[in-house]
């Protein structure tokens, strides 16, 4: 195994980005709406422009994982776009960008961390509560946790 990397998205990420964090969509939905994630399609403009934090992973050479945290009023920040390359899940990827993000809302003074999910992906409900994030909401087929920091 290959070693991978921590570090915050540039604008040349943009197009391998973009297509990891539609591929997981695809993969777990089968099926992308189109125009439903336009985040995705300038992430410079709908993340780092507007306040955000956007992280990368990368091993050898390869981007293999994004996260990004949402600053919200009132001290809170929502985690979102929590994506890992297939051949890279099961390394602990999802937990260092997890944990990197948390990192980054406590750096902030944020006080809350929040996340959705869907009730369908339990592995990813694993991993969030490994990170110590408690399910607080469960409706329509999403399951909403939440961290203290």
């Amino acid at each position: 195994m290959m070693p991978y990397h921590l570090r915050p998205f540039r604008p040349a990420d943009q197009p391998a980005a973009r297509a990891l964090i539609l591929a997981g969509l695809a993969e777990r939905f089968g099926v992308l709406i189109p125009g439903l994630n336009p985040d995705v399609d300038d992430i410079t403009r709908h993340y780092l422009e507007q306040g955000h934090g956007f992280i990368v992973a990368e091993c050898a050479g390869v981007l293999v994982g994004t996260g990004a945290l949402l600053v919200q009023a009132d001290g809170v920040g929502q985690l979102v776009r929590i994506s890992v390359a297939p051949a890279q899940r099961r390394r602990g990827l999802g937990q260092a960008l997890v944990r990197r993000l948390c990192r980054h809302g406590r750096e902030r003074g944020l006080r809350r961390l929040v996340l959705e999910t869907n009730e369908a992906w339990p592995d990813a409900i694993r991993l969030y509560q490994r990170c110590g994030f408690t399910i607080y909401d469960h409706r329509d087929g999403e399951v909403h946790l939440c961290l203290t920091l």
